[in-house]
């Protein structure tokens, strides 16, 4: 599905044209995770390390599982955001692996993150949070598409998942 929102090529003052971005829906990960361990403070702020557990993913064109190794390895930021970058595999339900690098942060108001943190459901319109995935699919496979754009995640927490909704920029 297209982005409803995507807005046409603008002019600059100069009158060249230059495109817009816009995004389409690509799959949904449901990334199931254990208790975060914490490893203190850091040079970066507080370190922690989430363990990703499985999960599964479902898009138009693809689907499969999350398999169980992988982690997302974060820290708070003195300024209380939340910076993450997740490294786990997809595997397709025609077999195929798929390396995943998803950066990105989640910020809220402190009392939210507090909930958040305490692994409380907390619903997404109280939170920003978004990522940059990177993919890695095998060169000639059906999926190498993943390897040739942009993308952004639009994410969830939950208390034993993350949720990542993945859209290419067109």
């Amino acid at each position: 599905m297209s982005d409803p929102l995507a807005r046409q090529p603008v002019a600059t003052p100069a009158g060249a044209i230059l495109p817009t971005a816009g995004t389409e829906f690509s799959f949904e990960a449901r990334v199931s995770v254990a208790a975060p361990l914490v490893v203190g403070p850091s040079s970066h702020g507080l370190r922690r390390v989430v363990p990703i557990t499985g999960g599964t993913f479902e898009g138009p064109t693809i689907r499969g599982r999350v398999l169980p190794i992988g982690a997302d390895c974060q820290f708070v930021r003195p300024d209380g955001v939340l910076a993450v970058e997740a490294r786990y595999t997809l595997e397709t339900s025609d077999g195929v692996l798929i390396m995943v690098t998803n950066r990105g942060i989640r910020r809220a108001a402190p009392a939210v993150m507090e909930r958040l943190g305490r692994g409380e459901p907390v619903d997404p319109s109280e939170y920003y949070f978004r990522t940059t995935p990177e993919f890695e699919a095998p060169l000639g496979s059906t999926y190498e598409w993943l390897n040739q754009s942009v993308f952004i995640g639009v994410a969830e927490r939950r208390p034993d998942a993350a949720i990542i909704r993945f859209y290419r920029v067109l």
